[in-house]
């Protein structure tokens, strides 16, 4: 199967999708408890465990939501980047760097103006610096060339999926989408090298089972022919 232009394995899709969303759950959900500690404390103290869950399950399903987000952007960016190399060929990592440095001017003056500034400048830092990051450890991982295309994907598809909270003005529900959103999307790109290489076994398994199904036709025609 084909995804942005990449051969990948369905079974290894499938698989960093669940763990996608285990991890962008999982750190959506503990920021959801440093983020709106009161809701929590007021269901330990006095213990009611009923509603704690209540709360628990609505912010677990907020971090699941937006992890998703996150993988529709990540897939997204697949095949934005494949129509971005063919449309603007050698540009196309001078015109990413152009559309960063705007995502990130973006989110600092052209966010509601019920955020406050130093908000704005520190959740643009704070994307810049886990971009930084990531787009690091994923050189370390492949090879140079991928350095402005993990940033595009960190900095610009980031700052698209947060427009919509952005714009709402809302300071702790941006908080509790950046992290997950951020969280999965540097999982996805940090394994997307590993589940688009070629598994020889995988492919040696395939044309096997292919090359049965040929044997098994040809022997039902000899069959039906003799008829």
């Amino acid at each position: 199967m084909k995804v942005g232009g990449f051969l990948v394995n369905s079974r290894k899709i499938v698989h960093m999708f669940f763990k996608t969303l285990f991890i962008g759950g999982i750190v959506g959900f503990i920021t959801s408890i440093f983020v709106n500690f009161e809701q929590y404390m007021q269901f330990i103290a006095p213990f009611n465990a009923l509603d704690l869950l209540g709360v628990v399950l609505f912010y677990l399903g907020y971090a699941l939501v937006f992890t998703v987000v996150s993988q529709t952007g990540f897939f997204a960016y697949l095949f934005i980047h494949r129509f971005g190399e063919g449309f603007f060929k050698s540009f196309w990592p001078i015109v990413q760097v152009i559309l960063i440095l705007l995502a990130l001017f973006d989110m600092a003056y052209f966010s509601s103006d019920n955020i406050p500034l130093w908000f704005k400048l520190s959740l643009v830092g704070f994307i810049l610096v886990v971009g930084l990051i990531v787009s690091r450890i994923k050189v370390t991982k492949t090879n140079s060339t991928a350095f402005i295309p993990s940033m595009f994907l960190m900095v610009v598809v980031t700052a698209l999926e947060l427009s919509m909270v952005l714009r709402a003005g809302d300071v702790r529900f941006v908080v509790l989408m950046v992290m997950p959103v951020l969280a999965a999307s540097a999982y996805q790109l940090l394994i997307l090298h590993k589940v688009t290489e070629v598994d020889e076994e995988h492919q040696r398994r395939i044309a096997e089972r292919r090359k049965a199904r040929m044997e098994r036709l040809k022997e039902k025609q000899q069959a039906s022919s003799k008829k």
